[in-house]
């Protein structure tokens, strides 16, 4: 694993990909004889709307920017893509907050899922109606570009995780297929 790419400008989306990719490394699962794989960010459209609605349509957002990333030069090993999303989540009440990553080798693509959190009955009625979560959560809390640090994450859990760390096992999980043999 030399050279990854995250298909997001977003600083949460790429310090999670360059935590999972170190500790990958460092892990020793990884195949590869280079123990210093760089990660770079190239910003690329999700081809998804803006709030992501539904985990089909999350997945998705992460698999286009997974292809897309990737896509944007030759000189990357793996793509990984990102998305945030709000999803029913049948059989239980409430919108939650879902999370997906998606890594591509070109050949390959693996997903993975980080947390699910039930939104409060009033965001998730402010988001039903069409309001996007980081941009209502910056208002309602006073903030600007919350997205872009704890995240709807951090602020549903007291703080216990934040948006790097839910999405770190997102990555995570989309990366075992390529660092384990448990799927061949």
């Amino acid at each position: 694993m030399d050279h990854v790419v995250v298909g997001s400008t977003n600083p949460v989306k790429v310090a999670a990909t360059e935590r999972i990719v170190s500790r990958i490394e460092s892990s020793g699962v990884s195949a590869d004889d280079d123990p210093d794989a760089t990660v770079e960010s190239v910003g690329v459209a999700s081809g998804v709307s803006e709030q992501p609605r539904g985990r089909s349509e999350t997945i998705t957002g992460a698999e286009n920017r997974a292809r897309r990333a990737l896509a944007a030069g030759e000189r990357w090993d793996f793509g990984v893509g990102i998305e945030g999303g709000v999803a029913d989540l049948d059989p239980t009440d409430g919108l939650w907050l879902v999370m997906w990553a998606v890594v591509t080798d070109g050949d390959r693509l693996e997903r993975g899922g980080g947390p699910a959190l039930r939104l409060p009955e009033d965001v998730a009625t402010a988001v039903r109606e069409g309001s996007e979560l980081g941009p209502l959560l910056d208002d309602l809390l006073g903030t600007d570009g919350i997205k872009h640090d704890a995240g709807a994450a951090g602020v549903f859990t007291g703080g216990a995780i934040d948006r790097q760390s839910a999405l770190e096992h997102a990555v995570a999980s989309a990366f075992g297929p390529f660092v384990t043999d448990h799927y061949e």
